[in-house]
């Protein structure tokens, strides 16, 4: 992967993270379009830039987040079955 396609992915999860679609398969499609190999780098690089929109997210929120707690009870709750899910199906997804 080369910085040009490096800024590509970057540009495609920046617009996309806040679609109500998947950045992920954006970011999968797109690098199979410029011909990325899914090596472990990638993959990596991936998570990492995924990563900043998310802190991004977070950082807006969190006064919002902080001053109501059911709210943090609630993402906890949503977050709990999704992580079973994953780790339980981790090799079949």
């Amino acid at each position: 992967m080369d910085i040009l396609q490096a800024v590509i992915l970057g540009v495609v999860e920046g617009i996309t993270e806040f679609l109500p679609v998947s950045s992920t398969f954006h970011l999968i499609w797109t690098g199979k379009i410029l011909g990325i190999q899914q090596t472990p780098f990638v993959k990596l690089f991936e998570v990492a830039i995924q990563s900043g929109a998310i802190l991004a997210v977070v950082a807006s929120f969190a006064k919002t987040t902080l001053q109501n707690p059911s709210l943090i009870k609630k993402v906890l709750v949503a977050f709990v079955p999704t992580a079973v899910v994953g780790f339980v199906l981790y090799k079949i997804i």
